[in-house]
């Protein structure tokens, strides 16, 4: 765990409207529609599982898939950080995709991307995928921690990629990718991105489009929240 953390600059950001998960004295979160996380009085930003260039690498591999998944993921990750006004931004892991996705088309739009937010501290906690991505260029400015990483000193929260433990502090992490089926009247079904909390952990939804999902089930202790029609929908608990 990471021992030079920054000390938290309490400069507290208008907070969007929406549930809010409070995880430890003085830290309350905000999940929110873009399936990102918000704390308003870091101004720090949180997505997980961005998958950049995935779409790129299962072409290189000869399946025939969109293009413009990158331009998209970036720019609705532009929106998010506007709306919020965030001065820092960690990416729980999975940033790239895989070894294909260095593309210079992408490491291009990446490039440009980041030079119109030279001044957004962004700090990437390896996940599994950046680890067979590789190194990102030095020129882009992003600060790569292995987890779990503590982002503010003195502040009990870990930012992970992978679920995990962290003694005294409430983890912070994606991989998961989890989802939730509502079922309604008439054999309604639907199948939603989720935020789940429980005791030590917040799981974080994909923030890439083009990713897949787990369903995660109602379980004793574990709250779930639904992303759909722009909105963010706590659910009844389990036995609720």
């Amino acid at each position: 765990m990471n021992v030079h953390a920054p000390t938290l600059r309490r400069s507290p950001a208008p907070r969007p409207s929406g549930p809010v998960i409070d995880v430890a004295p003085g830290v309350c979160l905000l999940p929110l529609a873009e399936q990102a996380l918000w704390w308003p009085l870091a101004r720090t930003l949180f997505v997980a599982d961005v998958h950049l260039g995935k779409a790129a690498t299962f072409r290189a591999r000869g399946l025939p898939v969109p293009t413009g998944t990158t331009r998209d993921n970036l720019e609705r990750l532009s929106a998010v950080l506007a709306r919020t006004g965030a001065d820092r931004l960690v990416v729980l892991g999975d940033f790239l995709h895989a070894a294909e996705a260095h593309t210079p088309a992408l490491l291009a739009q990446l490039a440009h991307w980041r030079r119109a937010r030279a001044g957004l501290g962004l700090t990437l906690v390896r996940g599994n995928h950046d680890r067979h991505a590789g190194e990102l260029p030095a020129s882009l400015d992003i600060t790569v921690v292995d987890e779990p990483h503590v982002p503010y000193a003195g502040v009990p929260l870990a930012c992970c990629h992978h679920p995990q433990r962290v003694p005294g502090h409430t983890v912070l992490a994606g991989h998961v990718h989890p989802a939730v089926v509502l079922r309604g009247r008439g054999r309604d079904v639907l199948r939603l991105p989720a935020f789940s909390h429980e005791a030590g952990l917040l799981l974080l939804p994909s923030f890439g489009d083009f990713t897949g999902a787990h369903t995660l089930a109602p379980a004793p202790g574990r709250r779930l929240y639904a992303v759909g029609a722009g909105q963010v929908w706590p659910l009844a608990p389990a036995g609720g």
